[in-house]
């Protein structure tokens, strides 16, 4: 199968999910995304039964041209494969392209020409159809839509344009507001010389040191008019609403416990109170001996700011809600108005360069230390919460739009920390990259380049550039990962944590008296390696779990009976012989 797609970023997404279609041995579930969508031809399906397709179809036109029109609606645009059922199965399309590109041009009332291109995928007729970002928005069936992750949401013509306009470099936050410097709170200044006192260091003494004008000017906030930039007056003097809304419960559901929700007032006022008292609220866990931080919060401080701090300093301004933020338990919930912009998304967000929708706001929170320094807060909160044994934070958008980030740290897992103290060389627990590899073998117990690349959201050659570096990686003396073996030699490489390591963990955990840790099933390891690498051998099964391959063959035969794998071929007796995954029945332990 061959394309000629240029070298962007949609179309090497693209290329990705033919791959995977194409090789059907990949799984199908996630192949959707912001910019893909997978579309079964409507209309041919009677019950079970899939009718012959025919050149024209003006019930599948209509839906395609909504998709179509999503997809323009979209930064970027993106492309719709035709012919592919939800469960990946290959349906393929008899739609005659230029038929189909001029009905979408005229559902569409003359808004989209979409780029309409068939292609073959194991014999059979699939359409691409590619509509791109389109310039202003373009209306079906009386509204727009645009895309928000893998699906298509609604939203208003106003706020799209607006993203748009955000999109183009366009910054609301540097424009003259027209007040005067005295307009400026005395309150948000001494907040602003707080924050710069907090962070040290001389050039910020100096600056919290500088007259009010003086102060407002080096943190430029000052247009050359002189007067405040919006930015300057969302800081220090505020709006008639709120910016943030804090709650406190101790459980989902209930009674509030302290409420923070006041207008009049700068951002740098709310943030300071709303900081105090998520600190107030994050109790300190003390930890056994024999580890180095003998105390630390449930939450660790810097991502807890940096999630509350992204929320305001990137949302958007020309709505009155507030950025609403949740402190349940341990749980920290920041919901802040507006999506995504500048082609980040959550698959993204780790190493996507730095997208300000607000650039002049979040330069000042950077230089009053509010702030982490733009493009690495987002890794350190990541990599925070991953060093106690939490999960990763979420941060996704959802219908609004709107982006909510989630922080979780209910238990802290010593075992692990302990664990990813005796990493040699101990940098490797500042390894952002590093440490998402290594959490996930300990979860999971193997990972190739294909797995780690979404994971640590980079390209497959990075990934398989971290797990080799991971080689010479030893814990407590002993090797973290080595190769899998048994994996035959024409296939991609890839790792598992070593038995000793795992030996290692278990050890800290059992010292620390932590529970038992949760080790997946050898079943379950069998389906994840056949669903991810299209089969599965005795060999291979051993290689991950450390076992003879003549004690694995029960397992393997027992999920062919549950038809989750099938023979590789027919004669089964024989060096070589492997398992192909069916895309049967699954189960999840």
């Amino acid at each position: 199968m061959t394309l000629s797609f240029g070298p962007d970023p949609v179309g090497e997404e693209v290329r990705r999910v033919l791959m995977v279609l194409d090789s059907a041995t990949g799984p199908v579930r996630g192949l959707e995304s912001l910019h893909v969508d997978l579309k079964e031809e409507a209309g041919r399906r009677k019950g079970p039964t899939i009718l012959p397709g025919a050149t024209e179809n003006d019930r599948a036109a209509r839906v395609l041209a909504g998709e179509a029109a999503c997809m323009a609606n979209t930064p970027g645009g993106g492309v719709l494969v035709v012919g592919v059922a939800d469960d990946g199965t290959l349906i393929g399309t008899e739609l005659d392209a230029q038929w189909l590109r001029r009905k979408i041009y005229d559902l569409t009332d003359r808004r989209l020409t979409a780029d309409v291109t068939p292609v073959l995928c194991r014999g059979v007729r699939l359409l691409l159809v590619r509509s791109p970002e389109a310039v202003h928005p373009v209306m079906y069936d009386h509204k727009y839509h645009h895309r928000v992750a893998d699906s298509c949401v609604e939203v208003d013509a106003t706020t799209w344009e607006e993203q748009r306009r955000r999109r183009s470099g366009w910054d609301w936050s540097a424009q003259d507001s027209g007040l005067a410097l005295d307009a400026a709170r005395s309150t948000a200044l001494q907040r602003a010389r707080d924050f710069l006192t907090a962070a040290g260091e001389e050039k910020n003494l100096d600056l919290a040191a500088a007259s009010d004008s003086d102060l407002l000017r080096r943190l430029n906030v000052v247009t050359p008019a002189g007067t405040l930039t919006n930015a300057g007056v969302i800081a220090f003097v505020g709006r008639d609403v709120p910016g943030i809304d804090y709650v406190r419960r101790e459980v989902a559901g209930g009674d509030s416990l302290q409420r923070i929700r006041e207008a009049g007032r700068g951002l740098l006022e709310e943030l300071y109170e709303v900081d105090r008292a998520i600190e107030a609220s994050n109790p300190v866990r003390h930890l056994p001996r024999g580890l180095v931080n003998r105390q630390v919060r449930s939450l660790p401080p810097r991502a807890a700011r940096e999630a509350l701090v992204n929320g305001v300093a990137h949302r958007d301004w020309s709505t009155v809600d507030p950025v609403h933020v949740e402190h349940i338990g341990s749980r920290l919930v920041v919901t802040s108005p507006g999506g995504f912009i500048g082609g980040i998304t959550s698959r993204n967000i780790i190493t996507h360069p730095s997208q300000p929708r607000n650039r002049a706001l979040a330069d000042l929170l950077a230089r009053l230390r509010v702030a982490e320094l733009e493009g690495i807060g987002v890794d350190r909160m990541v990599g925070d919460m991953i060093r106690l044994g939490h999960p990763a934070p979420s941060i996704e958008e959802v219908p609004g739009p709107l982006v909510r980030a989630v922080l979780i740290g209910t238990r802290l897992d010593e075992g692990w920390m302990a664990f990813l103290h005796e990493l040699d060389p101990a940098r490797t627990a500042n390894d952002l990259d590093a440490l998402l590899v290594v959490q996930h073998l300990v979860s999971h117990w193997w990972i190739d380049a294909r797995v780690a690349a979404p994971l640590i959201q980079r390209s497959s050659a990075e990934a398989e550039d971290v797990l080799h570096r991971l080689e010479d990686v030893q814990v407590a003396g002993v090797p973290l990962t080595a190769g899998v073996a048994g994996s035959p030699a024409n296939e991609p490489p890839a790792w598992t944590i070593t038995p000793a390591a795992l030996a290692v963990l278990a050890d800290r955990d059992e010292r620390l008296g932590a529970p038992q840790r949760r080790r997946p099933s050898r079943s379950a390891i069998a389906r994840s390696w056949a669903e991810h690498r299209g089969r599965i051998s005795s060999s291979e099964l051993a290689g991950i779990v450390g076992a003879h391959p003549t004690n694995l063959q029960r397992v393997l035969k027992d999920l062919e009976a549950e038809g989750v794998l099938a023979p590789g071929r027919e004669v089964r007796r024989g060096a070589g012989f492997f398992y192909v995954p069916t895309g049967g029945p699954r189960r999840t332990t």
